[in-house]
């Protein structure tokens, strides 16, 4: 048993969507997350950047004592996980593997789809490790960067959000897929968009739902559930943002249907991230 808390970063708040699914799959975890709205989108920066990014935040989580990490972005899960894993004590979880796996279960035709950033295409992260798991499947790979513009600006549900998803995912219409993977976590949130647009022959994978698979079944691997004799009050739960407190706590508590949230503005100082008293939301 171990009742520290599972620390979760994402490069803004689309790791949200691995939280809520935490939320529901193993409620008995304390929440630790850091969203990097400041310096979002990561997919256009070269990987050694976002590696730096995603150090910094880890860093600030390993003085929290968190007792394993979950990576919510598959931008920075191509970039540092290796690395992480390489030189963390604790487990370290990341978004793509999970996906991946669970795509290769869902899909009949062996003609899979993934939509993403364009680091995380780029990377060929999926690309490969889809291959890996069938050689003899067909991938396709899309770069919808401006699908995370779109949930960031709060602006998901939009008449407007939905003709940009169908105008960008006709792509698929001359690219055949029976099954689609929405490769950054960002993408669930326009999911009832992205599957109209798809229609209904093409499942999807969400893969940072399916990452908590993995951390449920890290969590026993390694004997670190939280004591089920202790209830893990949610009010206790901790966000950390680098950007703007109020707008990440407004999309995060009508997402997670929480009443209030922690919210709490990180500023980088000599490459550290620290908390930012003056702004802080609780």
């Amino acid at each position: 048993m171990d009742n520290r808390a599972i620390g979760y970063i994402d490069s803004g708040v689309g790791g949200l969507t691995v939280v809520k699914q935490a939320l529901t799959q193993i409620p008995n975890e304390q929440v630790y997350y850091i969203g990097d709205t400041l310096r979002m989108p990561y997919g256009p920066r070269p990987q050694e950047e976002v590696l730096n990014f995603t150090w910094q935040m880890v860093n600030y989580l390993l003085k929290k004592d968190i007792k394993m990490l979950v990576v919510a972005c598959n931008t920075a899960t191509a970039a540092a996980l290796p690395d992480l894993q390489s030189k963390l004590a604790i487990p370290v979880v990341g978004v793509i593997q999970p996906g991946v796996d669970a795509a290769l279960a869902t899909t009949t035709a062996a003609e899979i789809g993934v939509i993403a950033t364009a680091g995380t295409v780029s990377s060929l992260a999926y690309y490969n490790a889809l291959l890996q798991g069938n050689n003899t499947a067909k991938v396709t790979q899309l770069a919808v960067p401006e699908f995370v513009d779109v949930v960031e600006n709060h602006d998901y549900t939009s008449v407007a959000a939905q003709q940009l998803v169908f105008d960008k995912l006709g792509y698929f219409e001359e690219h055949q897929v029976d099954t689609l993977i929405l490769g950054c976590t960002h993408f669930p949130l326009l999911e009832p968009f992205i599957q109209a647009a798809m229609g209904p022959g093409v499942k999807l994978v969400n893969s940072g739902a399916k990452t908590i698979n993995l951390v449920e079944q890290t969590l026993e691997q390694y004997d670190l559930r939280h004591d089920a004799a202790v209830p893990v009050d949610h009010h206790h739960d901790e966000y950390f943002t680098t950007g703007h407190v109020a707008r990440f706590a407004e999309l995060g508590e009508k997402w997670l249907a929480l009443e209030q949230m922690s919210v709490k503005h990180l500023e980088l100082v000599a490459d550290t991230l620290i908390i930012n008293k003056n702004t802080e939301l609780d």
